[in-house]
């Protein structure tokens, strides 16, 4: 494999845009965003779990049942969730971009970010439609991953190269996050595409299969939100063999898959509200991957060890009481505890058992910008890694007016 620039427009057939439709106050924010295909494509979509659905999901449920879709569209600033007339404004978004893309209303995912319970300005998105559709590019993915920012602080973009049958397929996608960030299926929104041939049920098996080790591994704030979404394009411009089974090409394709997405999200962890510095917990040695990635999640979820690691503070009983709520089995009296950063690392526990150890490499190791939390269980062969942040002032104040 080999990464490659472009993000959402890097794979053929794609391209996108990002304006300023008057969504948000700020006149230089862009605020609404377009990925658009040549050609009909597979579909696949993942949702939120939380009970209570942004009207937005629900339209793209109905209008994905056909398995095909040409479009996406995204609003940020108001999530048109619990809102007055949430649906109705998600379905003229739809027809809008439609009659000015000359595609099928039923074409086109539709989603919206930002404040719950505030109507969405739909005329706004409307009127702006023109000239969205007017400014798409093949350059155009860092305009459509600035559009749907809410309090991220930087734009998310990742695309990879790789071969199959011979042929050159590319992977590539935007994504935004930084607050409401937990499983199921983490706090976000992604778009992937792909110019890979791919039937639409072999592309939702690769989508669920990646989702399962990338953005159900991360965790910020533990808040599920109303308008989670993964969604995948796939345009079959790459003329390679149509994958419509789980055999070599399928395996080579998810591998690509895998590094667009777990490279999107370790990028939201790094991003989470008013985080300083990304966490991340390896768990090795363990009875079966599910127990290591409970204990992973555990770990990273908590809000304890997070704010330890905001102070550099290597209190490793933090990580052992959260890994000991996390309902995973394991045998506290085998479980070593280590901290690692930037080619250096220190144990801090053997055996369940505080060491002595150098507070000053410590602190060192647990005040750079990426830190590894390193838990071997000596009870296996199975492995995980989850991605999260640490906890700060900032958070509070971000979240405490996030309305006004």
């Amino acid at each position: 494999m080999k990464e490659v620039q472009g993000g959402c427009c890097a794979a053929k057939g794609f391209s996108a845009s990002g304006v300023h439709a008057g969504i948000r106050k700020n006149s230089l924010k862009k605020d609404l965003a377009l990925i658009f295909a040549d050609c009909d494509c597979a579909v696949a979509a993942l949702y939120t779990t939380n009970r209570v659905t942004a009207a937005p999901l629900q339209v793209t449920r109905r209008n994905l049942m056909r398995g095909t879709a040409r479009a996406v569209i995204v609003n940020s600033g108001v999530a048109n969730a619990c809102a007055p007339d949430g649906e109705q404004n998600a379905l003229k978004t739809c027809e809008a971009l439609a009659k000015e893309l000359g595609i099928r209303f039923d074409e086109v995912i539709v989603n919206s970010t930002g404040v719950i319970g505030v109507p969405l300005p739909v005329d706004a998105v409307t009127d702006a439609i023109p000239a969205l559709v007017k400014g798409l590019s093949r350059y155009g993915s860092d305009d459509a991953a600035n559009a749907i920012m809410t309090t991220d602080t930087v734009p998310k973009q990742a695309a990879v190269q790789l071969e199959i049958a011979g042929k050159t397929v590319t992977v590539g996608g935007i994504a935004k996050g930084s607050g409401m960030i937990h499983p199921n299926m983490a706090t976000m929104l992604a778009f992937i595409t792909t110019d890979a041939a791919i039937t639409s049920e072999m592309l939702h098996a690769a989508l669920s299969d990646s989702n399962r080790i990338s953005y159900n591994r991360i965790s910020v704030d533990g808040d599920t939100s109303t308008n989670d979404m993964v969604a995948a394009l796939a345009s079959g411009m790459a003329k390679n063999p149509q994958i419509e089974w789980k055999g070599p090409d399928y395996r080579k394709f998810l591998e690509a898959v895998n590094f667009v997405n777990s490279k999107l999200a370790k990028m939201i962890a790094r991003d989470g509200e008013g985080a300083s510095r990304l966490i991340s917990c390896l768990v090795k040695g363990a009875s079966s991957e599910e127990c290591a990635e409970k204990l992973a999640m555990g770990v990273i979820s908590s809000n304890l060890v997070k704010a330890t690691m905001y102070g550099a503070d290597a209190n490793f009983g933090r990580i052992l009481c959260a890994m000991g709520y996390s309902k995973a089995p394991f045998k506290p009296e085998n479980v070593d505890i280590a901290f690692r950063s930037s080619g250096e690392t220190i144990e801090v526990c053997k055996d369940g058992m505080g060491l002595s150890f150098d507070e000053d490499l410590a602190k060192r190791i647990l005040t750079r910008d990426e830190v590894q939390i390193l838990v071997d269980l000596h009870d296996g062969g199975c492995e995980a890694e989850a991605f999260g942040c640490d906890l700060t002032e900032r958070y509070v104040e971000i979240n405490g007016a996030y309305r006004t």
